[in-house]
């Protein structure tokens, strides 16, 4: 049963660019380093410290990230690709968590060098099921041991990554904070020397290789986490509906849809006379002006689809690739 009735609120990924830059010095490395671990250990966080910018949305709720989003970094002698994995997780209740476990195996495949993350002092069993899996690959890993900032007394980190050196052959173990910027700046040169010698997959200024469209929706959907992280986890979906720039009002339109799965939710979604949905795009379209650099009108509606992340119809209508 689909719900067509919406409340109306007023305030495709890109292929990577072919081109490369004309000119690389001898023995330029460029490659791909999937960064894994399990759900909301911090993957996406490190990628935008990475990167010095934000790529991939984040949330205090675990499989934030859905999709499989590229960060590049492109520095003198080297280009890292970085590839941001939905978090890989045992249970797989629904098609969304089994598209996204298969989503994160697939982006394995194409990797150069893992990046195996781990947060301090917290070992689970989730986290032995992403190594088992990444040690198959005989691949180059390394180790990136998170959140050591909040470790205290510091001498309890020691025999942590001593006990975790030993669970794989590690080629670098690396204690690091994404939010203090611990041992950051060292970690792509560590990842360079992994990286085969070859001229930058992507042009200097490319970032990312995901469209503003796609990056809009995802915007949305960050604010509506950070919002309804207690009330609606994982029920909703955003779909763009319309990203035009017009030109008489000067000012980039989007239209965009909350899809929820039941109309409970939709009445979560909206809240009281419609406050809930007007903070969620008004924090929506201010971030997304900073983003794109253009002034924005922003439309949301909700609409309910019960049940779309278990429909693979539904799956493949929102984006996700469920082949």
């Amino acid at each position: 049963m689909n719900n067509s009735e919406s409340e109306q609120i007023t305030e495709e990924d890109s292929s990577p660019d072919e081109t490369v830059l004309d000119a690389f010095p001898e023995g330029y490395r460029c490659g791909f380093a999937a960064i894994v671990g399990r759900p909301n250990v911090g993957k996406s966080t490190l990628l935008n410290a990475l990167l010095r910018r934000k790529v991939s949305i984040v949330s205090p709720k675990p499989q934030t990230t859905r999709h499989r989003i590229l960060g590049i970094l492109t520095e003198p002698l080297a280009q890292i690709v970085f590839v941001d994995t939905p978090g890989i997780h045992i249970t797989e209740k629904r098609m969304m968590n089994r598209y996204m476990n298969r989503s994160a195996m697939a982006s394995l495949a194409d990797a150069d060098v893992d990046l195996f993350l781990v947060e301090a002092l917290r070992w689970t069993d989730e986290d032995q099921f992403v190594l088992d899996n990444i040690k198959q690959r005989g691949r180059p890993i390394i180790l990136l041991i998170s959140k050591v900032d909040k470790v205290n007394p510091k001498e309890r980190l020691m025999p942590f990554m001593n006990e975790l050196s030993r669970k794989a052959d590690f080629v670098e173990v690396v204690p690091i904070s994404s939010m203090k910027r611990i041992n950051l700046d060292h970690v792509p040169k560590l990842i360079a020397k992994y990286l085969p010698e070859s001229p930058p997959h992507f042009p200097e200024e490319q970032f990312t290789d995901r469209s503003e469209r796609f990056q809009a929706a995802e915007v949305i959907r960050e604010k509506l986490t950070w919002r309804l992280r207690d009330e609606l986890p994982y029920g909703l979906t955003v779909e763009i509906e319309r990203f035009e720039f017009d030109e008489e009002s000067g000012k980039l339109i989007i239209n965009a849809v909350i899809w929820v799965e039941r109309p409970g939710q939709k009445a979560i979604v909206i809240g009281n006379k419609g406050e809930g949905l007007k903070k969620v795009g008004t924090a929506a379209r201010l971030e997304l002006q900073k983003l794109l650099s253009t002034p924005i009108h922003l439309e949301l509606w909700v609409k309910v689809k019960e049940n779309w992340s278990d429909s693979a119809a539904a799956l493949q209508q929102f984006g996700f690739d469920t082949n």
